[in-house]
């Protein structure tokens, strides 16, 4: 995304922010943004696609923080866990991010409400994939019921702690008792062995997870992250943290990934002067060529 596009999304949250989605128009846009009507539609077909891509940089912004939290850390340790919910509720609470959620679920906009949708079942998927690794492999079968539980005890704790504590937040405090439920949940549903839904119903309410099986996502997820490690040290670390986030984007989000993209991505990345970094990125590139080649999909820009 340009520098002027970033502006205009900017630009269009804080308005969404002080107005409401609703009660923005586009003339407001412009005029707070400074743009023409012509580069409005430039960028983006409708104000709906204007949110999307609001949420999209906000979601971008989010996993990044995610990532730096767990640099140089153990994933298997709770306390990394801890702390990336932390700077998630931050970063809603800053952005407003629930507020535009909820004024989007009142809208008669399909697209809009599966955006909002998916993106809550992503996120679930985020905290499915962080149990198994501080849990362990062996309780995965009990650990989506225990992500959505988390979520909605999450939910509902910070609602009513607000109500009880005059609208004041110790994101720290709720959080810290919402995990410490859950660890307790995950021992009973071991010892019952009760599983309410089963762990490929994400396969349904996924697409990505239609095409992306688990050991592919494992190494190439572990790959990404590993660069994200070497990058940190560098002063361009926004630029290839970046390029990085747009191939999984188009490998894992995107139902036909633009290969010449993907292939022109990498040789930039290929340009950092780092020994280490330029054989886990040539590593990324064998195992995208060889996930697609195995699910037979022609990608004559990797042949």
């Amino acid at each position: 995304m340009n520098d002027r596009k970033k502006h205009v999304v900017q630009m269009a949250h804080q308005l969404f922010i002080e107005k409401g989605f609703q009660s923005t128009s586009i003339q407001d846009i412009l005029d707070f943004s400074g743009i023409s009507k012509g580069t409005f539609y430039n960028y983006f077909s409708s104000k709906n696609e204007l949110l999307i891509a609001i949420f999209k940089t906000s979601y971008s912004e989010l996993h990044k923080l995610r990532d730096e939290v767990l640099i140089g850390q153990d994933p298997a340790n709770i306390e990394t866990f801890v702390k990336q919910i932390e700077m998630q509720l931050t970063l809603n609470r800053k952005k407003k991010l629930i507020t535009l959620f909820e004024e989007v679920m009142v809208i008669n906009d399909p697209d809009l409400k599966q955006f909002i949708e998916l993106g809550q079942i992503r996120n679930i998927r985020w905290i499915y994939n962080r149990f198994i690794e501080i849990f362990g492999e062996e309780k995965k079968r009990y650990l989506l019921d225990c992500a959505i539980m988390f979520m909605g005890i999450l939910r509902e704790n910070i609602k009513f702690y607000r109500l009880a504590n005059d609208a004041n937040l110790n994101i720290k405090q709720v959080v810290r008792y919402t995990v410490n439920r859950v660890v307790h949940i995950v021992a009973e549903l071991e010892e019952s062995d009760e599983q309410l839904i089963q762990t490929e119903a994400l396969e349904r309410w996924l697409p990505d997870c239609q095409k992306t099986d688990h050991l592919f996502r494992k190494k190439f997820l572990h790959s990404l992250f590993t660069l994200k490690n070497i990058f940190h040290q560098k002063h361009e670390q926004l630029k290839f943290t970046e390029l990085l986030e747009f191939i999984e984007e188009e490998v894992l989000d995107s139902k036909n990934p633009r290969f010449f993209l993907i292939k022109s991505v990498l040789q930039t990345l290929k340009t950092v002067e780092n020994q280490t970094a330029q054989i886990e990125i040539e590593q990324l590139e064998q195992l995208v060529k060889a996930y697609f080649k195995e699910k037979d999909v022609e990608n004559p820009y990797f042949s």
